[in-house]
């Protein structure tokens, strides 16, 4: 019986390491990415003479939100029909070339996480920027997992550091701050309700020169995102907690926003309005 035990005992250890490896492996390849294919092939584009085009990449390599990634494309194809737009809707990369991206007024990281983007994709996105270029980013777009440093300092401005984990989805509400840009908030609410799972930056992105289109309490949620063997996760950004933000690069534009974990972040007429805002800044 004592030996029956002890075999039971010695395999629900295993067991568990088991489990704790594969729980391991998985977060260091959400943070770092997965195995990566970067597409090369040039897509046919067919922009009509005279139409704002606006090219939706959704390619992730690391966690991937599918019903947001859909529902954000389901989106943008009904924004990009009211406004007569170009939509180039596509997970490949092969689209990130200096002669391609030239032709758009916009690119939107739809969700996209982890390295999804080969060093001469990267410095072709970065050279439409500063020529001119609009680059936005999604929730997702906004994690560790992209390893690119002039992403990091010009599309979000601050590290990310995690998202809170025993209360992931949080309500607060948002709050509209005084811009220089001020199409970026024609229309907008002063405030409104959202129920997200709020990212956490090292630092607040004012710091490299970014300004705040919204912001939340960050008092008022909880940011705890300690697991298991992670313990220095117990912080937050104090009560201006930005949710979405912007800048001049060269002669272009980013701006990010940390809404749009779940779908229905798109059923909110106030986010989805304040991306479209986002796609006509000149």
């Amino acid at each position: 019986m004592k030996k029956i035990i002890k075999i039971a005992l010695w395999s629900l250890l295993a067991l568990l390491l088991l489990v704790a490896g594969a729980l391991g492996l998985f977060i260091y390849k959400v943070k770092h990415g997965f195995p990566v294919t970067y597409e090369t092939e040039q897509p046919a584009l067919a922009i009509p003479e005279g139409k704002k085009a606006i090219l939706v990449f959704s390619k992730t390599t690391g966690f991937r939100h599918s019903e947001s990634i859909a529902a954000g494309k389901q989106t943008l194809a009904s924004l990009a029909a009211k406004n007569d737009w170009y939509l180039h809707d596509t997970e490949a990369g092969g689209v990130f070339n200096p002669g391609q991206l030239s032709r758009f007024h916009a690119v939107i990281f739809n969700n996209s996480t982890g390295r999804v983007l080969n060093d001469e994709q990267q410095q072709a996105l970065e050279q439409y920027v500063e020529n001119g270029g609009t680059l936005i980013g999604i929730h997702g777009a906004g994690d560790d997992s992209h390893r690119w440093p002039w992403y990091e300092q010009n599309l979000l401005g601050a590290k990310f550091s995690h998202h809170p984990i025993e209360h992931q989805l949080q309500e607060a509400q948002l709050q509209l701050d005084s811009v220089t840009d001020r199409a970026l908030t024609s229309k907008l609410p002063s405030t409104w309700t959202h129920t997200e799972e709020w990212y956490v930056f090292f630092s607040h992105p004012a710091e490299k020169g970014f300004q705040t289109v919204y912001h939340i309490d960050g008092e008022k949620i909880d940011p705890n995102g300690n697991m298991l063997w992670t313990t220095d996760k117990n912080f937050g950004m104090g009560r201006h907690h930005p949710v979405a933000w912007y800048r001049r690069v060269g002669k272009g534009r980013t701006f990010y926003t940390s809404i749009g974990h779940e779908a229905r972040a798109w059923e909110q007429e106030p986010f989805v309005h304040m991306l479209e805002n986002a796609l006509v800044w000149q």
